[in-house]
């Protein structure tokens, strides 16, 4: 065959061009901001108590897990209430460790891959005086999680939130919003990526109860923070709408698996839908703060109300003009799921908290462990109940087929 070569130059002219026109799309693939999880990943949360009051709802956690389904990602949630980045909260007994080097041991014993930082809530009191004081600790924690190979994303404070006058609500978080500016400018200069939590938080907490004791998060606070997260990071997020239309000879549908062997003889519709990934359960007290059900939608049904159910359970019901509208699915079985392994997650935190942080600590693992240094061993045994909890969180985080059912209302 006879081969075919272009001159040089409109090779040359052809791959500039292509540089240009590409160029842009290819850097913004490979952005460095672009936030992935891998098989085995270790996900460390690493502050003060916006991480550990975190460990009692779980939220951010099951936000990162039920967005990487596939992947078998495994956390430990490291917060500590009142500490700073130089780990003087974590002081014991014993010395040494001293608390910075507790603080050390801690990040290394998690053995992180991606570590998500939120200090600076408890430097901000020392004002701009205490500002480069913060930021060197800050790259000391940065220096300590690049040199275990490990990614970082640092988070802003969050504000204080109170309507009491004596409270200095407004001096105080102009020096949160200090430190949050100085946490920005230390991620900026060291390339890592940063989430500004602090904004978000405020404008909520605005039209919805979200913090409690003016400066901690409450559960719902904790819901709508883990939806902050996932916007910042760049995962799925917007409503899913699957539409139906009652035709005949029977119904159909473009984005969901109509079924025609209806054992019950007097279902409208009966049809398979899978979530791309389950979803968060709302807070106990019922504030949802957020906007991210999937809508089903039914077309052409006749004037009624209509109870859609899935494995005998009832769902919801609404007109049929609600229906033709759209209906927001906000419980059912994958809300069933993902709470199942949101209590998973808790119980695992739960065992995590207290073998890292053991009662009676300075007598099993500090100066006086000669008295009861023998219980160190029940601690280390704990790994096996954590790790078949991580096991079983891993296994069912991916979401499942759910068959539904439509019926009018008599």
């Amino acid at each position: 065959m006879r081969s075919f070569r272009l001159p040089a130059t409109p090779v040359c002219v052809f791959l500039l061009l292509l540089t240009l026109v590409c160029g842009p799309s290819l850097a913004q693939n490979k952005s460095p901001n672009a936030f992935t999880l891998k098989d085995g990943d270790r996900v460390v949360f690493l502050g003060n108590s916006i991480f550990e009051n975190e460990f009692q709802y779980g939220y951010l956690e099951l936000a990162l897990t039920t967005r990487f389904a596939d992947k078998g990602i495994t956390f430990r949630n490291l917060g500590w209430t009142g500490d700073n980045v130089w780990g003087q909260a974590r002081s014991t007994y014993t010395n040494p460790p001293t608390p910075y080097e507790h603080l050390m041991q801690d990040i290394t014993n998690a053995a992180p891959t991606v570590v998500f930082l939120a200090y600076g809530g408890v430097e901000a009191q020392e004002g701009q005086d205490g500002v480069a004081h913060f930021k060197d600790g800050l790259n000391k924690l940065i220096d300590k999680i690049d040199a275990l190979g490990a990614r970082a994303v640092l988070l802003s404070t969050i504000p204080v939130v109170s309507s009491d006058t004596s409270q200095r609500i407004g001096p105080r978080n102009a020096e949160l919003e200090l430190y949050s500016k100085a946490i920005s400018d230390v991620a900026s200069q060291r390339s890592k990526q940063f989430i500004d939590i602090y904004n978000p938080v405020l404008e909520r907490s605005k039209k919805a109860d979200i913090i409690e004791n003016t400066v901690h998060l409450n559960e719902a606070g904790y819901y709508f923070l883990a939806g902050v997260l996932e916007k910042a990071l760049g995962l799925p997020t917007d409503r899913e709408t699957s539409t139906i239309t009652i035709g005949k000879p029977s119904p159909y549908s473009s984005n969901v698996r109509i079924l025609t062997d209806d054992t019950n003889g007097d279902a409208i519709v009966r049809f398979v839908a899978t979530d791309k990934y389950l979803p968060l359960p709302f807070p106990q007290a019922g504030n949802q703060v957020g906007d991210n059900a999937n809508v089903i939608r039914v077309v052409g049904l006749k004037k009624g109300y209509y109870t859609l159910t899935a494995a005998n359970n009832q769902v919801v019901t609404a007109s049929a003009r609600d229906w033709e509208k759209g209906v927001a699915i906000v419980q059912g079985p994958q809300f069933e799921q993902s709470a199942r392994i949101r209590e998973m997650m808790i119980r695992k935190n739960e065992l995590h908290f207290f073998q890292y942080r053991p009662l009676n600590q300075t007598y099993i693992i500090g100066f006086r462990k000669y008295e009861q240094g023998r219980h160190v061993k029940g601690l280390e045994e704990q790994n096996i109940l954590i790790k078949w909890l991580e096991g079983q969180i891993i296994l069912n985080s991916e979401p499942k087929e759910v068959v539904y059912e439509l019926r009018k209302l008599e």
